[in-house]
């Protein structure tokens, strides 16, 4: 299954990083107030700024989640997305 959103919202992939301290302690999600970094899998018709393959950061708390193929994404809007990551070697 695949999603297309509709409008102004972008389909990200993310992975939820599991932070440890230098001692090994391992450190809650709710603990964390940093923004997520996800990759733009497919954008609605109404997206100006990102494109498919992009990598966003974003708010932790942002967007909708869903489950396809049991894989986790998210379903957030377009205004929501609060940076695009420009990669090394990439403009």
């Amino acid at each position: 299954m695949k999603l297309k959103p509709l409008k102004d919202r972008v389909v990200v992939s993310y992975s939820e990083e599991i932070d440890k301290t230098a001692g090994g302690i391992y450190v809650p999600d709710s603990a964390k107030e940093k923004p997520q970094q996800g990759k733009v899998e497919a954008v609605g018709s109404e997206v100006k700024e990102l494109k498919v393959g992009n990598v966003v950061l974003f708010d932790k708390y942002s967007g909708s989640k869903v489950t396809v193929d049991d894989t986790e994404q998210l379903i957030i809007k377009e205004e929501d997305i609060l940076a695009i990551v420009q990669l090394k070697g990439r403009k």
